[in-house]
């Protein structure tokens, strides 16, 4: 890839060299006798290039939480260190079809990767639309630097994800006001925090309720702005959060 940066590469076809990368380092790991699982040359070569593809991936749109699916399950199994030899292959032509057709037409402007609060190919295995494009609206913002928006659209995506979990578990009675509405998220976490239910890891419940304060200062702090520090002090706990309770859900 040359030339000037003005003219950067859709996204769809970065991601669809990452895949053809994979592809080939899969095949020298083989020749060499190398694991791609372990901690070598080929291995961590695969590792990153998985990583990049996420990133790429972030920036794309679909028209259908269908679509992202399908697609994330084929960056799966063409990325994974443990996909075998012709089952990579056949992924990889796979996505490489997909993104040079139906997917090509939905490459979004934006191919800076990187920065991603949640994985986009994570969160579409939940077959929840919803999820994915609230999971979309937070990336993009942590991507173009709007942190307080950034910091809002975490903040709802907790507040889901733990509704998901009660509904899972039909104790969804427990975080209800006396009218049937949902109680917001500082009832939320007060009541996830005492749920026997769920057995949440320390680093969850530790995250929670600073989730909980960058998430409400930012929606309605008046003089407080959010800052890319402010989101980097939580980003670690807001992927453990919220893939705790996917799980939780049952939706991974």
């Amino acid at each position: 890839m040359s030339g000037s940066s003005d003219q950067a590469e859709p996204a769809s076809s970065v991601l669809d060299a990452l895949a053809q990368s994979a592809l080939d380092v899969a095949k020298k790991a083989a020749k060499h006798r190398k694991s791609l699982g372990g901690d070598n040359h080929y291995g961590n070569k695969l590792a990153q290039l998985r990583t990049d593809a996420a990133n790429a991936f972030s920036t794309m749109s679909a028209s259908t939480a269908g679509d992202t699916s399908a697609i994330a399950e084929l960056i799966d199994t063409s990325f994974s260190p443990s996909t075998g030899k012709a089952d990579r292959l056949s992924a990889v032509r796979e996505l490489s079809h997909a993104l040079r057709t139906k997917w090509k037409q939905h490459s979004a402007g934006s191919t800076n990767p990187g920065n991603e609060l949640f994985p986009l190919a994570l969160i579409a295995k939940t077959n929840r639309g919803y999820l994915l494009t609230i999971t979309r609206q937070m990336n993009g913002c942590m991507r173009e630097g709007w942190y307080d928006a950034c910091a809002v659209m975490m903040r709802r995506l907790i507040e889901l994800v733990i509704i998901e979990a009660y509904e899972h578990q039909s104790i969804e009675a427990k975080i209800k006001d006396g009218a049937g509405n949902y109680v917001q998220l500082t009832a939320l976490i007060d009541s996830v925090l005492s749920e026997p239910a769920f057995k949440l890891s320390r680093n969850a419940k530790s995250a929670l309720p600073k989730l909980r304060n960058v998430g409400h200062r930012s929606a309605h702090g008046r003089h407080f702005t959010a800052q890319q520090s402010d989101i980097a002090k939580v980003e670690d706990g807001a992927r453990v959060v919220v893939e705790e309770f996917l799980n939780h859900a049952g939706l991974l």
